[in-house]
């Protein structure tokens, strides 16, 4: 599929955005190692998730589904049986990264597999900690999938320094741990999302967080068993970025977004904002273990920032719409120490700088980021253009590029939008509720 987008309204309303991806993988995780019957509301119905469910239902797991919440009945930690063919994760890099560690200590041997995408990413970060631990784990494609996963009885403890700033290697490790000897430490110099910790602290793991002077230190050891409970799924905010943007670059926008996730180790992206003059207020906050609340978002004039390097983990998946932002704010804006990006669903650096050339937008790239030069000081967009976008099948590319294409006169093209269902199959029923003017194009 490709979207076609003309020129879009100021969006206004009340909108409220799906499941939390990230949050709805753990949960199907937990839940599934859990002993008896937990509850999952809000879950994400895309893809990626569903590849997470489809895996444990392979391994024996049993699910119910009533409207908006998930039943699982949970096997216990050696609960899991063997599937009988490979595990399809399709593009989902969470789900072949944290599946890993907990099928590294299962009494059967496994073979993990993805689509063309997820074959092309790094699986050596999560091969390199695995295998210290004990567990039999190779791939036979340099480091990447398939990965062939061995049996075993036991996985030793570790204490690990995060070499780059990856929540996928970190929960990995810990997922492992849940059947480990001893004390695990894993230490992360950049604190990267936190939604495994407080996962495992609702099913009754125990663990423990030190902050440090250089990060901080994770340590745990493994229970004798996860406990069931219920996890209400926040929305979002990854998702709720896109219409954050838009409502910030599109004139006469006032738009109201319900439920959020708004756990500190995410929402960076408000951070930036908010530094570039950006109109976001935060109100109705609530929640035990992931906080959210409902933002409110007015049409603002943004200017352009050096962003923080400390701040980058924490919006690595958010940056294609920041560079967005920055390409319709007054001035420059610098970022660095954003390499990660390009072992994404896509080099998402050299995509996004596809895409702001194709709009006309003047940038400079580097290694680890990118220098865009925006508007001038009256924030005209004469000097841009909508057109032909490729996205290259990366979801976060192709939405970001449709909400700066809702700008222009000019009728655009986002070409390979087929994946925006493995994180947000709603994005267009919600871009026409807002005013936006985006639909799809079948591929001839």
């Amino acid at each position: 599929m490709n979207f076609k987008v003309k020129k879009g309204k100021g969006v206004r309303g009340e909108i409220t955005i799906p499941g939390d991806k990230s949050i709805s993988h753990r949960s199907i995780m937990c839940a599934s190692l859990a002993e008896g019957k937990s509850k999952i509301y809000g879950f994400l119905e895309g893809e990626d998730c569903l590849a997470t469910k489809i895996a444990f239902q392979d391994m024996g797991i049993k699910f119910e589904t009533n409207n908006d919440e998930i039943v699982v009945y949970g096997s216990g930690l050696y609960g899991l049986k063997e599937p009988k063919k490979e595990i399809n994760l399709g593009n989902s890099g969470t789900s072949i990264r944290l599946l890993s560690g907990i099928l590294s200590a299962q009494k059967f041997s496994s073979t993990l597999i993805g689509d063309e995408s997820l074959s092309s990413r790094p699986m050596n970060r999560i091969i390199e900690p695995l295998s210290l631990m004990g567990a039999n784990i190779k791939s036979q494609n340099s480091g990447r999938p398939p990965l062939e996963i061995g049996k075993s009885d036991m996985l030793n403890s570790i204490n690990y320094d995060l070499p780059i700033a990856s929540a996928q290697v970190k929960s990995c490790i810990l997922f492992a741990s849940l059947y480990s000897e001893g004390k695990t430490i894993v230490r992360e110099k950049q604190t990267t999302r936190n939604h495994t910790e407080i996962m495992f602290k609702q099913f009754g793991v125990p663990l423990s967080i030190r902050d440090t002077d250089g990060g901080r230190d994770i340590e745990m050891y493994s229970p004798s068993n996860l406990k069931s409970t219920e996890i209400d799924i926040p929305g979002d905010f990854s998702s709720a970025a896109f219409f954050i943007l838009a409502a910030l670059i599109i004139p006469n926008s006032n738009l109201t977004i319900k439920n959020v996730g708004m756990n500190e180790t995410r929402t960076a992206l408000l951070n930036a904002f908010q530094e570039m003059g950006a109109e976001i207020d935060i109100i109705n906050k609530t929640g035990n273990f992931e906080p959210r609340a409902d933002l409110k978002v007015k049409f603002s004039k943004l200017k352009g920032i050096n962003l923080d390097t400390k701040f980058v983990p924490n919006l690595i998946d958010e940056l294609p719409a920041f560079f967005v932002a920055a390409a319709m704010s007054s001035g420059s804006t610098a970022v660095r120490n954003a390499e990660e990006l390009r072992h994404k669903e896509s080099d998402r650096l050299e995509a996004m700088g596809d895409v702001l050339r194709s709009l006309g937008v003047d940038f400079n790239m580097y290694h680890d980021g990118m220098d865009i030069n925006g508007l001038d000081n009256n924030n005209e967009l004469n000097t841009y253009k909508g057109g032909i976008i490729e996205s290259y099948g990366d979801h976060r590319i192709a939405m970001s590029s449709a909400i700066a294409c809702s700008l222009f006169d000019q009728e655009s093209l986002v070409l390979n939008t087929d994946n925006v269902n493995t994180s947000f199959p709603t994005f267009l029923e919600i871009a026409d509720q807002v005013g936006l003017n985006i639909s799809l194009e079948e591929h001839s």
